[in-house]
């Protein structure tokens, strides 16, 4: 019998080609019929790896642990040359649902798709709101609660000191557990610390401005209370670190063991592609975190209540707290199915079976030892668990360049709003969307194109590494157009003097003879530009004298502004509120490369992944993700943003003056920002090329002829499940 080309349906994948037979079925259905054409559909739904049909299947479940057909011992050894080996499911509850309740609607969803599906959902919500969301919101909630900047880092690293501690338990024992209950129950615990981030927004009283909309211009009220005691609203912060410990909580399963859950669930070939989707949901959300993040803080935190702040204004506080209310509720509904799901899939035996292994070979012969089925059931094989993966050099260098990749990436996702912000003289909810219209397409495609280039090519492990070292190497490349980068633009005092020419020796020097009757203090940071296209502190430091509102933008216009003069007519000139707008010419060339460095350093992270997967054994794939992501973390996630931070801070030229202590950086120097990246870039960039060529040159594939099985492919690239062995009765395999 002619085994179909494009049986693929259990994997979710249907060719709508129609598929011929070029015998009737030896096994005919329950009512006796027999099949000589199914269409691509009906094959996706009744097709199983034999070839063999059958309608009036009660559940999925039952078509995939029962054999279709009975044969006699005689028409087996005829209808089969090479035996077919099945993996038992008897006792094994295969039916989505809860407990009892399996309604047989429920069993639609009970596939890779269906998983797949609420896997993304997941993974897209922890991305929005953990790298999204709280990237976009700390700078509000510094305002708001009155933190400082090292107490906000500690609210953003709690997560990945969570993450770090619970990985190895997580990892180990729900590697070998149920995974989907995992899962759900991870799902669970980040809502409820996104609802707990949003607490503190109930809990506390209204926000009030410290300030009146006067403040600020020559003459005015410029006293600002410095003396005033510490507010007791940074306590909240204690709160938000917990918030976030529990998303780093709920998350650990999701990156260990999600993909771990997919890739034992859907054929070899088909895993990248899975792995893919579910990886680009996850760089998706912090896309959308930014753009929605930045929608939210357009609107006043205090909704319902008018005030005449504007969002341009340095004391306005954002409605922060909105999209961490959403995301939670989001999260504890989407946790239901998830936690609905069996420990696998109807119909995943016949893909381990036909699973050829590409683990590491060790000299010693200790990788043997992880493909005893009791292996890794118990605490006292835990150690044994380390010291396999700890001999794996393959392994080893591949933790070492994805922690050299995170670094980058957390540094990017942390830094590059600020690098858009200042090269282009963007405010910062313009410069988050903007870096979230750029994320989305070079992130979220390079990671779909990844997982995509693996199952086109079908590349084994080796030819993975290999994939992975051209596009680091292509990254590499594209990083040096940070040589350039567009200019300052002018501001009196910072980069230039007030008459225009170069500050003596670079010091700053805000005060000038125009603006040394107004009294200005430097602790109200409000920039304005002038009608000479040149940069104020603030609108006292220009001068100004009054102040109006523009009705076709809403920001305020200043007027009879002492130190800016006009071209065409003499006397004092205006100013407005905000930045000047930059005109660089490069903009589009630093756009472009940007975009290159992000889509090849996110093209190389499915490869990666997907090769740490092939080359430790299929028992330790969820305790080795468990552990690359510690190193990940520790390594680069965590370290990342702090080394970013330093070396962008070497730039700054003007510094935050709270009352005498210097807070966060206002305006930077473009050049030297540009400059400190490159060498941040090439430093990581090349330390991953050379981890990447050692990873390459260190494997050690395992002989074919060891291999459990060889899996036949067709013209269109699909495996069919054959063991070229002895044939074996069907009723003793299944």
């Amino acid at each position: 019998m002619a085994m179909p080309q494009n049986s693929t349906g259990e994997n979710g994948f249907c060719f709508p080609q129609t598929l011929d037979f070029s015998h009737p079925s030896p096994c005919p259905s329950e009512a006796g019929q027999t099949f000589d054409v199914l269409s691509g559909q009906e094959a996706c739904s009744t097709l199983l790896s034999n070839g063999t049909a059958s309608s009036g299947m009660p559940s999925p479940s039952d078509s995939c642990a029962q054999p279709l057909c009975s044969t006699t011992p005689g028409e087996e050894e005829t209808q089969f040359g090479e035996g077919i080996k099945y993996v038992s499911a008897e006792g094994e509850e295969l039916a989505c649902g809860w407990g009892g309740f399996t309604p047989g609607c429920l069993q639609l969803f009970n596939t890779s798709k269906g998983v797949l599906f609420f896997l993304c959902v997941a993974s897209f919500l922890q991305g929005m709101t953990v790298n999204g969301f709280i990237n976009t919101v700390i700078t509000s909630i510094e305002r708001r609660f009155d933190l400082r900047s090292y107490q906000s880092g500690l609210i953003a690293s709690s997560y990945d000191i969570a993450a770090c501690l619970c990985l190895t338990f997580v990892s180990y024992f729900g590697g070998n557990g149920h995974k989907p209950r995992w899962l759900g129950w991870g799902v669970l615990l980040m809502g409820l610390g996104s609802l707990l981030f949003a607490l503190p927004h109930f809990t506390t009283g209204r926000y009030e401005a410290r300030s009146a909309a006067e403040v600020g211009v020559c003459g005015g009220n410029q006293s600002l209370p410095c003396a005033q005691a510490a507010s007791s609203l940074s306590g909240y912060r204690f709160v938000f670190m917990l918030g976030q410990f529990l998303h780093g909580m709920g998350a650990t399963p999701l990156y260990t063991l999600g993909v771990t859950y997919l890739d034992e669930n859907v054929k070899t070939n088909y895993s990248p592609v899975y792995i893919a989707v579910f990886y680009t949901a996850a760089i998706l959300g912090p896309a959308a975190g930014y753009l929605v993040g930045g929608m939210f803080l357009n609107i006043y935190t205090e909704i319902g209540r008018e005030t005449d702040l504007t969002p341009e204004n340095t004391l306005w506080v954002g409605a922060w707290w909105i999209g961490f209310l959403g995301a939670g509720a989001a999260s504890l509904l989407i946790s239901i199915p998830i936690l609905g799901y069996p420990q696998r899939l109807p119909g995943s035996q016949r893909y381990i079976v036909m699973r050829v292994s590409e683990a590491h070979q060790l000299k010693d012969g200790s990788h043997k030892k992880a493909s005893d089925p009791d292996f890794g059931k118990t605490v006292k094989d835990l150690p044994r668990s380390v010291l396999l993966l700890l001999k794996n050099p393959t392994f080893i260098f591949l933790c070492l360049a994805g922690a050299t990749e995170a670094t980058l990436i957390a540094g990017m996702s942390t830094f590059g709003p600020k690098f858009l912000e200042s090269q282009f003289s963007l405010s910062a909810s313009e410069a988050a969307t903007f870096f979230g219209y750029l994320v989305v397409p070079a992130g979220g495609g390079g990671t779909f194109l990844g997982g995509f280039l693996v199952n086109k090519f079908k590349l084994r492990c080796s030819g993975i590494i290999k994939l992975c070292l051209l596009c680091t190497v292509s990254s590499l490349l594209a990083i040096f157009i940070f040589f350039i980068h567009c200019p300052n633009m002018p501001m009196a005092g910072v980069t230039q003097m007030y008459e225009g020419s170069a500050l003596p020796g670079g010091h700053l020097n805000l005060t000038a003879a125009c603006n040394a009757d107004c009294g200005c203090l430097q602790e109200t940071y409000s920039p304005v530009c002038g009608s000479n296209d040149v940069m104020y502190y603030s609108p006292c430091h220009a001068g100004c004298k009054k102040v109006s509102e523009n009705l076709r933008n809403g920001r305020k216009v200043y007027h009879e502004c002492g130190c800016i003069e006009e071209t065409l007519l003499p006397g004092p000139g205006d100013a407005e509120a905000g930045k000047c707008s930059s005109s660089c010419a490069k903009k589009p060339l630093l756009l472009f490369f940007m975009f290159v460095v992000i889509l090849f350093t996110f093209l190389s992270s499915i490869p990666a992944l997907t090769a740490t997967l092939r080359c430790v054994s299929d028992r330790q794939r969820s305790f080795a993700l468990g552990i690359q992501w510690i190193v990940v973390r520790t390594l680069g996630g965590i370290p990342g943003p702090i080394a970013f931070g330093s070396m962008i801070d070497r730039s700054c030229l003007l510094w935050q003056d709270q009352c005498g202590e210097q807070g966060s950086c206002y305006v930077y120097q473009n050049s030297a920002m540009s400059r400190y990246t490159l060498v941040a870039g090439l430093v990581y960039k090349v330390l991953g090329t050379t981890f990447f060529i050692v990873a390459c040159l260190l494997y050690k594939p395992p002989p074919a002829e060891s291999a459990p099985g060889s899996s036949d492919t067709s013209e269109n690239g699909n495996s069919d499940l054959q063991e070229h062995k002895a044939s074996l009765p069907a009723e003793e395999d299944i």
